[in-house]
């Protein structure tokens, strides 16, 4: 539950502020801009929340991995094609959609965990010396 909530905080956070900037672009009469601060918010409100599946201490990081792909797939791929970012009009166009959604899912995977295991190298150097 601790990690439900911790989750649910660092979901909420960047939510509301993006919900805020939505409501303020749709009274300002921009309602284009406002349903994309609200489609970030929702993003950013599912990565929060499904950040704390790296901090479940007694799974293999391969199955971590695993869940939140998926999670990302239930949840931020829909969002992603029912905002309106991109044409749906065809099966070819949610198919291109769901590559460019794993190719930038490969790429973010690869860059945090590669400044994740320098930076635990260096600190590793750094007590050692």
């Amino acid at each position: 539950m601790q990690l439900f909530l911790k989750g649910l905080i660092r979901g909420l956070i960047p939510f509301i502020f993006l919900l805020i900037i939505s409501f303020w672009n749709k009274t300002e009469e921009f309602p284009t801009n406002s349903n994309i601060f609200f489609n970030y918010g929702l993003i950013f409100f599912f990565l929060g929340l499904s950040s704390v599946i790296y901090e479940i201490k007694h799974w293999k990081f391969s199955r971590k991995i695993i869940v939140h792909y998926l999670v990302m797939l239930i949840t931020v791929f829909p969002t992603l094609i029912l905002s309106g970012y991109y044409p749906t009009d065809s099966f070819k166009n949610v198919l291109e959609v769901y590559f460019q959604f794993n190719k930038v899912g490969i790429v973010l995977f690869l860059t945090t965990y590669l400044i994740i295991y320098f930076r635990n190298r260096f600190i590793k150097n750094q007590k050692s010396n």
